[in-house]
């Protein structure tokens, strides 16, 4: 019975790793989506905006997305983050829509 315990608490582990890795890609998402609307670019370079933003701005790239998130809705953006969000626009040429929550 103890190995059915051990498996049974080792797959419950994996279940909740997979949810967490579910949500956080859902996060990832969103935020990419943000990016390219603000930004006007295709999601590709989406992606490539935002894990720039995190490795320069030393920010773990959930966190990243969720503040990209929460801009979205509030916006209010860390200054480091924005900062670096707007560098990585300007290094692309890409237009910010007049719509970007509160302007660079």
């Amino acid at each position: 019975m103890g190995d059915d315990a051990a498996r049974v608490v080792e797959l419950e582990n994996q279940v909740e790793q997979l949810k967490r890795a579910v949500h956080s890609h859902a996060e990832i998402d969103q935020a990419m989506g943000v990016v390219a609307a603000v930004g006007r670019i295709p999601p590709a370079e989406a992606w490539d905006v935002l894990r720039e933003v995190s490795m320069r701005s030393n920010t773990r790239l959930r966190s990243v997305a969720g503040q990209l998130i929460e801009w979205a809705r509030t916006g209010e953006l860390d200054d480091g983050v924005r900062g670096e969000l707007e560098r990585q626009f300007v290094l692309r040429g890409a237009e910010v829509a007049h719509a970007a929550p509160r302007r660079f």
